[in-house]
C-alpha cells in the first residue's frame, strides 16, 4: 500500500475525468490535495468528494496559460498547506481539426493551455521544489505525442512539447532530487473520447493488443506510482499507459 500521508499534491485540470481521478486516488494514499481547474464548480465538487474521505483540500480556479494565475495557484497552495510535495501538470484541451482547415487560433488555443500551461505550473513550482530539496513533478502527455494523429496537429505537438520539456527539467532539477516523469495514456474513456465517432473508436481497438480502452483509474495508477517513493530513480521518463498501442 502506497502511503504519502501527509504530503501536499496540485493537480490541474481535476474537475473531472483522468484529473479528478488522480486527485482521488492521491487523497486515498493520504494527500492533501489542491484541485485546480477554470471550473470552479467542477473543482468544487471533486473537493467535496475527497474531504468526504477524510482529506483536505482547497479549490482554485485557475487558467494555466496565463502565468499570474499559476503563479497564484502556488501562493495559495503554500498559503493553505505550508508546502507542495507533488505537482501533477493535466490541464488540456483539444481543437481537432485537419491541418489545412486548422485555424491559428485553433492551434494557438491548444499549444497555450497544454504546452505553455504546464511551463507556467513548472516555474511557478520551482523556486520552492529547489529550496526544499525534494519534490515530484508529473505530467500528462498522450501517445499522440509519440506517434501523431490525422486530424490533431495542434493536440499531438503540444504533447511531444510535453515530453520534450519532461525530460529537459528532469536534467535541470535532478541534483536538487526532484524527479521529473511523464505519462502518456492511449485510449482512456473520458469526456474528451466519449463523443468519438464509433468508428473511430473500433479503429483504436484494432490497435490495442489488450483490446479494451482504459479507464481514468488506469492513469491515476501510473501517476501514484510516479508520486510515490517506489519512483525514486526514475527521472526524464515517459510512462505508457496505453494497452499496448505503442511499443
Amino acid at each position: 500500500m502506497i502511503n504519502l500521508q501527509e504530503q501536499t499534491a496540485i493537480v490541474t485540470g481535476s474537475a473531472r475525468g483522468i484529473g479528478a481521478a488522480i486527485a482521488f486516488r492521491l487523497a486515498h494514499a493520504g494527500c492533501n490535495l489542491i484541485i485546480s481547474d477554470i471550473d470552479e464548480r467542477g473543482a468544487q465538487a471533486t473537493v467535496d468528494r475527497i474531504k468526504e474521505i477524510g482529506r483536505d483540500a482547497i479549490a482554485v480556479q485557475t487558467d494555466v496559460s496565463r502565468w499570474e494565475q499559476a503563479e497564484n495557484l502556488l501562493k495559495v497552495s503554500i498559503a493553505k498547506f505550508a508546502k507542495v510535495d507533488i505537482l501533477v501538470n493535466n490541464a488540456g484541451i483539444t481543437r481537432d481539426n485537419l491541418l489545412m482547415r486548422m485555424s491559428e487560433a485553433e492551434w494557438d488555443a491548444v499549444m497555450t493551455v497544454n504546452l505553455k500551461g504546464t511551463f507556467h505550473c513548472i516555474k511557478a513550482a520551482s523556486r520552492m521544489l529547489m529550496k526544499q530539496r525534494h519534490g515530484k513533478i508529473i505530467n500528462v502527455a498522450s501517445v499522440v505525442g509519440i506517434i501523431g494523429n490525422a486530424g490533431q496537429a495542434n493536440y499531438a505537438a503540444s504533447k511531444a512539447g510535453i515530453i520534450g520539456l519532461t525530460k529537459s527539467v528532469a536534467k535541470e532539477f535532478g541534483s536538487r532530487n526532484i524527479q521529473v516523469n511523464a505519462v502518456a495514456p492511449g485510449y482512456i474513456q473520458t469526456d474528451m473520447t466519449k463523443d468519438l465517432p464509433d468508428a473511430a473508436k473500433e479503429a483504436f481497438l484494432t490497435i490495442i493488443p489488450l483490446q479494451r480502452a482504459g479507464q481514468v483509474e488506469d492513469v491515476a495508477n501510473a501517476v501514484l506510482f510516479l508520486a510515490s517513493p517506489l519512483s525514486d530513480y526514475m527521472t526524464g521518463q515517459v510512462l505508457h499507459v496505453d494497452g499496448g498501442m505503442v511499443m
